[in-house]
């Protein structure tokens, strides 16, 4: 009865600030570039005044060492603002387009206007991070923004809403903490736009909610993103751009290597220098280093060895690492050989620090292997040759994909970021960003003329005119 109660009491609360916010939009929807800049100043100095809080929080929620925040957490948020900060007055400008013959007498542009009440619900595998940039971006869009952060991580998420409820009114930005019954009551609101972080899973209980108000979404999803490395790669350097891809935030990466596809000839030679950078990043007892974190929870500690030890128990080989902790949610950086498709490893996101080796022989049989599975977040080609790098992107899809290095692209401020079909819908950061949480209205105006040539009734003359057009328009 009593969470009843508070349900009740939540929803209400819910109810009001959405309301409060759908008062707002319309104001914030006239504010120019300037005003809406300073509010990306605003947050921009609060996160750069706040490192060691956010480090605290970072720390307290996995471990992670402040440096590793301050590279996988804050420096994505600063270069978002400072990036949309440099933009904004351009990308508000109306965007002239041409008239096409048939339109002689008109003229046409597109605005972007803000598509109003927004919401976020981020994950926990990067929470400041992922929180915060969505949120800069519907900022720059001129939307009010409900977010929802995780409740694995509650350090980041009470310092996140601290931070929100200091800078913006509610009317503007409000955050609401708390597990998946509070995700559910606010996915009950028509907000105009949703941006979801996540797994797959429920990015489709999202898109379900969304649907009932044809509410537009951005999915950010994941998925299992191959990483290829074949017979001309270099496969020093290769592995040390995998081993920090995979390990760090102890793997719990949505653009992490999910598995390896090696070329035969090199498989040994990979394995034996993929356990030298794992020594060189955390020394001889990853354990005791304090530049390795730890899983996010007791629960994805028992998924993850429980993934472990079913692929020993079919047969896949221990070729670095292997040691578990559930004390401190430990996971060493793991490599597995002798995989196969039985073992559950294979057949969902592994979201942890164990990396599958899976030898191939022919190009051909590594892209049957990607194909045979949903179409990834990320894809990795390591090859010095450039028709490898040719076949591999012409005969594959996915989110995006990054030759020759590891997880850098989502730092790049001028490409897309997202997936496609299971690992996403919609792309982020930057221009792509501001669009997402934009409507993009198209105004034409009449200047002179008229097109009543074509009204009925359809004589002769009209029809000829009619087929005229459809022919040579």
């Amino acid at each position: 009865m009593e969470q009843i109660i508070i349900d009740n009491h939540l929803e209400a609360k819910i109810l009001t600030v959405f309301k409060a916010q759908k008062a707002n939009t319309q104001n914030l929807a006239n504010t120019n570039s300037r005003e809406r800049k300073a509010k990306l100043q605003k947050i921009l100095d609060w996160t750069l005044s706040h490192e060691e809080e956010i480090g605290q929080a970072l720390y307290d929620d996995f471990k992670k060492n402040p440096a590793e925040t301050n590279l996988g957490e804050i420096f994505g948020v600063v270069g978002e603002i400072k990036h949309l900060m440099k933009h904004l007055n351009s990308w508000m400008k109306p965007q002239s387009v041409p008239t096409p013959w048939n339109m002689i007498g008109t003229s046409a542009h597109v605005i972007f206007e803000p598509k109003g009440v927004c919401l976020v619900i981020s994950p926990w595998n990067y929470p400041f991070n992922l929180s915060l940039k969505p949120l800069v971006q519907a900022i720059a869009a001129g939307n009010t923004v409900v977010l929802k952060p995780s409740e694995m991580t509650p350090h980041t998420s009470a310092l996140i809403k601290e931070m929100l409820s200091e800078l913006f009114d509610a009317n503007e930005v409000a955050v609401f903490e708390g597990d998946a019954t509070v995700s559910q009551l606010l996915l009950n609101q028509p907000f105009n736009h949703i941006f979801f972080t996540g797994s797959p899973i429920v990015g489709k209980i999202v898109m379900s909610a969304a649907a009932k108000n044809l509410t537009s979404v951005t999915l950010e999803l994941g998925g299992k993103s191959p990483c290829i490395i074949d017979e001309t790669a270099n496969i020093k350097k290769s592995a040390e751009k995998i081993a920090w891809g995979k390990f760090i935030n102890n793997g719990q990466t949505c653009i992490a290597p999910d598995y390896a596809l090696v070329h035969k000839t090199v498989e040994k030679e990979f394995i034996i220098e993929m356990n030298k950078p794992i020594k060189a990043m955390y020394g001889e007892d990853v354990k005791a280093s304090n530049d390795y974190c730890r899983l996010v929870n007791n629960h994805h500690f028992n998924r993850l060895n429980g993934l472990l030890q079913e692929s020993i128990e079919k047969g896949a080989n221990v070729s670095g690492g292997g040691q578990t902790d559930s004390s401190e949610n430990y996971v060493a950086p793991t490599l597995l050989t002798n995989v196969n498709d039985s073992m559950k490893i294979m057949n969902e996101e592994i979201f942890g620090p164990i990396l599958p080796i899976v030898s191939y022989s022919t190009n051909e049989e590594a892209i049957t292997h990607i194909k045979n599975r949903e179409k990834p977040l990320a894809m990795y080609i390591n090859s010095g040759k450039e028709s490898n790098i040719k076949y591999f992107m012409e005969n594959s899809s996915a989110g995006g994909t990054v030759i020759n290095d590891c997880m850098v692209h989502y730092g790049h401020t001028e490409i897309p970021f997202g997936g496609i079909n299971n690992s996403g819908i919609g792309k982020s950061g930057g221009i792509w960003g501001f669009t997402e949480f934009s409507n993009q209205r198209a105004v034409m105006r009449q200047k002179f003329g008229t097109f009543k040539m074509i009204y009925p009734p359809y004589t002769p003359a009209v029809a000829k005119l009619i087929r005229f057009f459809v022919k040579y328009m």
